[in-house]
């Protein structure tokens, strides 16, 4: 992969959500660790992938990047108009100036869609909202957009109810790309859609980011979407990043148990093949975590120091981070 400068720089980034006592002037008791200290950069033009098991922070840790969620620490630089900003720092009118550049496709393409408002209205809003365009020129700017995604001009006018998923997916896309963005997160945008409609979607994507110069994370949880879209892939747990790397050595050598775990619950075609790496219970609460390693309570290869001291993520080859005591 060409290496390009980085659009987008994550350091430290924690996002701590409170849990109250009882009472009116209850204090806080615990935080739930949603995203403890992860770091990751991500180059231009690059798709990144982001996978875990539910519960793992992934979601969190993509909304707090954006600011739609605020961070509790940390620092998010990102690069826009040949100028590095920290988003964390920035008041909401100059961040307000910076969305068009940062969009986000969500997961469900039933409920991220107002069911009120035509099609047209829909992918037209972020043009009025940030005075981006013309009311004359809204009608060709939408049907432009409805066009690139693979639907026709004259459902502009039409109500989202009148579209299949993988059609009210598109819808979504386009409302994403309608200020031509040069950074998306991709939140699980397929994880809803019948597996026929998940490769058009994801074809749609690939062409996308070629005509407009986009910079993907992939939020998604299947493993086999995942290596055919992404340059790079982390995997979290508990909060954490426990693995990053390339994609093509990350599923030809996983490293952390926990990545072998997940590789090895991909389906298999070939019914006598078992599952080489066999994971039992469950995601720890966040709020509760064990001590030493997150995921010493599920691990088959879990030894002394797992149990009482916490893994940092370091680098054990090129490309190549793991957070493990095995190594």
């Amino acid at each position: 992969m060409k290496k390009h400068p980085p659009i987008l720089t994550v350091r430290n980034l924690c996002k701590y959500f409170p849990i109250h006592g009882k009472g009116f002037f209850s204090q806080v008791v615990r935080l739930v660790r949603a995203v403890d200290n992860v770091s990751l950069e991500l180059a231009s033009g690059e798709t990144f992938g982001l996978v875990g098991e539910s519960g793992c922070g992934k979601t969190t840790m993509a909304r707090t990047i954006l600011r739609a969620l605020e961070p509790t620490k940390g620092e998010i630089l990102f690069r826009a108009n040949g100028r590095i900003v920290n988003l964390v720092s920035l008041k909401e009118k100059r961040l307000k100036s910076l969305r068009p550049k940062m969009q986000m496709i969500f997961q469900d393409p039933f409920s991220s869609l107002n069911p009120r408002m035509t099609v047209g209205n829909i992918i037209a809003e972020p043009l009025v909202i940030h005075k981006m365009a013309k009311r004359s020129e809204l009608k060709d700017c939408v049907a432009e957009m409805l066009t690139r995604v693979g639907l026709e001009p004259d459902h502009a006018v039409r109500y989202p109810h009148a579209f299949s998923g993988g059609q009210r997916q598109r819808i979504g896309i386009a409302r994403a790309l309608i200020m031509h963005p040069s950074f998306v997160i991709c939140d699980e945008p397929v994880s809803a859609l019948d597996v026929s409609v998940q490769a058009q979607i994801i074809n749609l994507l690939q062409d996308l980011q070629k005509d407009f110069e986009l910079t993907y994370i992939f939020v998604a949880h299947d493993l086999s979407v995942v290596k055919h879209i992404c340059d790079r892939v982390a995997v979290m747990y508990a909060g954490k990043i426990v693995e990053l790397a390339e994609t093509k050595s990350l599923f030809g050598n996983p490293k952390h148990p926990y990545t072998r775990a997940l590789m090895s619950a991909i389906p298999c075609p070939d019914p006598d093949k078992k599952m080489s790496f066999e994971l039992r219970g469950e995601v720890p609460d966040p709020a509760n975590l064990p001590s030493g390693c997150s995921f010493h309570p599920r691990c088959p290869e879990c030894f002394g120091p797992c149990l009482k001291e916490l893994p940092a993520l370091r680098k054990l080859e090129d490309n190549r981070y793991v957070a493990c005591h095995l190594y």
